[in-house]
């Protein structure tokens, strides 16, 4: 019997952007609490800090708006959600062939060392115009909650996608099965 590694790899590569989708969107939704309850209690304003994430394409003006507004809190959001998928793909990607990174364990630490590093990239490594911008916001304490609100988010994705992995391999094989079978027939 000859292994299709190609197709292997295929439906790999498509479990992990299946895991960064579910793990990236958990992550952002989350992150963005986080970052709307710090807003409340520092700003007055749970909008604002998500406001300030769009300041990458609208400038300063979107770091000192309060309200909520389409233009300012969706483009934010929306923002930060690809980010959070992004850096839920990085994860998905480096945990695809490490069985280690896929346990419990793993993935607790994954999702933190994941968040670990988009911080220290965020804040170090960026741009000023491409940083999240609610450091602008936000007190150093509760930049921690948000990155660990990411982080906890990150790792309640993943286990849910892997969770859901394995009963959506068994039905693949169960009709890759049915397949043979028809064409032996």
């Amino acid at each position: 019997m000859r292994i299709d590694h190609s197709r292997k790899r295929r439906v790999s590569i498509v479990a992990a952007a299946r895991q960064a989708l579910i793990a990236g969107s958990v992550a952002s939704v989350l992150s963005t609490a986080a970052l709307a309850l710090a807003g409340r209690r520092q700003n007055r304003s749970a909008a604002a800090p998500i406001n300030a994430v769009s300041h990458w394409y609208w400038g300063d003006e979107a770091l000192h708006r309060q309200g909520a507004s389409a233009r300012h809190t969706l483009a934010g959001y929306l923002t930060h959600h690809g980010a959070s998928v992004f850096w839920a793909g990085a994860y998905a990607l480096a945990a695809m062939d490490r069985p280690a990174l896929r346990t419990p364990v793993g993935i607790a630490w994954g999702g933190l060392a994941t968040s670990a590093l988009a911080c220290f990239v965020d804040f170090r490594l960026t741009p000023e115009r491409l940083t999240p911008g609610f450091e602008h916001r936000l007190s150093r304490p509760a930049l921690a909650g948000v990155y660990a609100a990411f982080a906890i988010g990150l790792a309640l994705g993943a286990a849910v996608a892997q969770a859901r992995e394995p009963r959506e391999r068994t039905l693949r094989d169960a009709s890759a099965r049915r397949r043979r079978a028809a064409r032996r027939a």
